[in-house]
């Protein structure tokens, strides 16, 4: 049986004492040495910061050795995150953390519904935890592996080993657009309408921008409020979304399959010709907020994640899902086939979104079944209409279907 690391965190409304503060201020400062010597030396492994900041964290005596430790080990992951940003082709500035806060995986307990761990000169705080926080880490299966502290909350990172679902019966796949999310196979298609994250942010931005005042400070504050409010709402439909998503696919025993669109904003980037209205909606497009809440609610409930490469992804939109043959985009003036594409050889209108999860579920099981090793053939079911392919190799994961 395969398992599987299932991570989340628990949150918690907090304030911290002048004592915690205090600490919490000493370890952004060390974070902030950290980095500052990751770049001079162009380092962002942690064994290696280590060694270089040795000497210059040890110059602060009143701080535990296992806090500058984690001090490494935030500013390793900052680094290692800039780089990441550099090959992709983003443009960076020097990192370094602002605001105070403190990061412990070390000697820290929960006694009598409350976490302790220690301040320094055999001194320690105690946190009490609230009802719910202590309702989901009561679970003897949960491992507490670190806390987090900020000005305003206490987050707990809980962990536990999820054994992956036996039997799996197939994919589903998942096409992420600005205005719905279709979830689907060759069996069943469902759509979810994500219209009214576009319209929350629309009239967030028409707030924002109604606002005249000569102050930059308050028209400040005016954006991060309703740029707040607009989060949260829009998350508490993704979550819904998410949630609905990672139990059907639990209870039929699917995997499922995401595709890679992570290089679509290039489409509509300034200089394409579209205008500054359509690229101020598609850049409020939050594509990757949906996946990142399926992935960690199906690793939470064992279900597989397949994500396919950007070879595999291309053409699953336009991609006939019975003969392999390219779609057609109907004329701009045909409003009866807005979003279907036409097949010249099958003779027939098809779906956009429906060819778009059934290509993406059909190449996420032949990867699902090579890495599983099931058979040297996969028997490929109906595409809901007359066209049958007998069969695909899985081990040549062929891009188009052929019959």
């Amino acid at each position: 049986m395969n398992f599987l690391l299932a991570r989340k965190s628990v949150t918690q409304s907090y304030s911290p004492s002048k004592a915690v503060l205090s600490l919490m201020q000493d370890f952004r400062r060390m974070t902030n040495d950290c980095i500052r010597i990751g770049l001079l030396h162009d380092v962002s492994n942690m064994k290696k910061l280590c060694s270089l900041t040795y000497r210059e964290l040890g110059r602060n005596n009143n701080v535990l050795s296992y806090y500058k430790l984690c001090a490494n080990s935030k500013a390793s992951g900052i680094l290692a995150s800039r780089n990441k940003s550099i090959k992709r082709g983003f443009k960076t500035k020097n990192p370094y953390v602002k605001k105070p806060i403190l990061v412990s995986c070390y000697y820290f307990r929960i006694v009598d519904g409350k976490l302790r761990f220690p301040l320094g000169n055999k001194a320690f705080e105690t946190i009490p935890l609230t009802r719910h926080a202590l309702s989901i880490i009561s679970d003897p299966s949960f491992k507490i592996n670190s806390f987090t502290l900020t000005e305003h909350s206490l987050s707990l990172c809980i962990s536990k080993d999820v054994p992956e679902i036996e039997g799996t019966t197939g994919t589903v796949g998942i096409d992420r657009n600005l205005r719905n999310l279709t979830v689907g196979n060759e069996k069943f298609v469902k759509y979810y309408d994500v219209g009214e994250i576009v319209r929350i942010a629309e009239r967030t931005r028409s707030i924002v921008r109604s606002f005249a005042r000569n102050d930059v400070r308050i028209r400040r504050i005016i954006s991060s409020k309703y740029g707040t409010r607009r989060r949260e709402r829009s998350k508490r439909i993704q979550h819904l979304i998410s949630k609905d998503i990672v139990k059907n696919a639990r209870e039929q025993k699917k995997a499922i399959v995401f595709e890679d669109i992570r290089n679509i904003r290039n489409m509509y980037k300034k200089g394409s010709g579209q205008g500054r209205a359509y690229r101020g909606m598609m850049n409020n497009w939050e594509y990757s907020e949906t996946k990142r809440e399926i992935e960690y609610k199906a690793a939470w409930e064992g279900v597989p994640i397949i994500h396919l490469t950007r070879k595999e992804t291309r053409g699953t939109s336009l991609d006939c899902v019975g003969c392999g043959e390219r779609l057609q985009e109907p004329l701009k003036n045909d409003v009866q086939h807005k979003r279907q594409l036409w097949c010249e050889k099958c003779k027939r209108w098809l779906d956009r979104d429906h060819v778009a999860v059934m290509n993406i579920s059909h190449r996420g099981w032949l990867r699902f079944s090579q890495s599983k090793g099931i058979g040297s053939e996969a028997m490929v079911q109906e595409r809901g209409f007359d066209t049958l392919i007998l069969k695909v190799d899985p081990m040549k994961l062929q891009i188009k279907y052929r019959k």
